[in-house]
């Protein structure tokens, strides 16, 4: 299968892609099924690059990527200083949500993360609102460094698609349990399955026109304004114009 036109940006791949083209990649490698091996897909965004400097396995689980894609308007401007043209952002949660809709009664989908009963609840969710299959779902809240049991529940129930919400590091676990998850495509989605159950709203349509969701829920709860600082530093790695790997 033929994909997007790969480039550098910041020392990490990423993928000059729609949103129904990645919609598109991502189905399309779900219907190859495990007749090749499991695909990573990573919505690149500021905090996770700015993580992966203090974190070399994360940095490897990025440029591992099979498909890496563009989620804030940071990654954007990112490309942009590298002389790199994008047609446009992918948004993790629009590119789950999309990728159910079009995937409907044809996409089986593992639910993984969260706190208890919310992969639950985001399932029950997707199944009413786009018609998926659910293969399964389990909390996020497992001991990271014996997942045996999550990755077999997981393995056994043949997902199509697994909507992975970890948290920090996320896409490491998915790059260093891919074959054994067995799931045809993985997916870091973040906070995405609180917003399909309904733990957490969506901000107004114009922060996500605007790129700037993620930030103005950030400075709309005192809770997350820790993170604020990993933008100045990802700002600051852009404008050096050095690799973030």
């Amino acid at each position: 299968m033929a994909g997007p036109a790969r480039h550098s940006v910041l020392g990490y791949p990423l993928d000059a892609v729609t949103l129904p083209g990645a919609v598109d990649w991502v189905l399309d490698r779900a219907r190859e099924g495990r007749s090749v091996p499991a695909a990573l897909v990573v919505t690149l965004n500021p905090e996770i690059v700015v993580q992966a400097t203090q974190d070399p396995a994360l940095a490897l689980a990025l440029q591992a990527a099979d498909l890496s894609v563009a989620d804030g308007v940071g990654v954007a401007w990112a490309a942009r200083r590298a002389g790199v043209a994008l047609p446009g952002r992918v948004p993790g949660v629009d590119l789950a949500t999309e990728t159910m809709r079009v995937g409907a009664a044809d996409l089986r989908v593992f639910f993984l993360g969260a706190r208890p009963g919310v992969a639950e609840r985001a399932a029950q969710a997707a199944q009413q609102r786009y018609g998926v299959v659910v293969a399964g779902s389990h909390h996020g809240y497992f001991d990271r460094s014996d997942p045996a049991s999550v990755l077999a529940l997981v393995h056994g129930s043949k997902p199509d698609l697994l909507l992975a919400g970890l948290g920090e590091g996320q896409e490491r676990f998915l790059h260093e349990h891919r074959d054994a998850l067995g799931a045809a495509v993985l997916i870091g989605v973040g906070g995405t399955l609180d917003v399909l159950a309904g733990e957490v709203k969506r901000m107004p349509a114009w922060t996500t026109r605007l790129g700037v969701e993620w930030l103005f829920r950030v400075l709309l709860d005192r809770r997350r304004w820790g993170r604020l600082p990993r933008l100045f530093r990802f700002a600051a790695l852009v404008l050096s114009g050095r690799s973030a790997a």
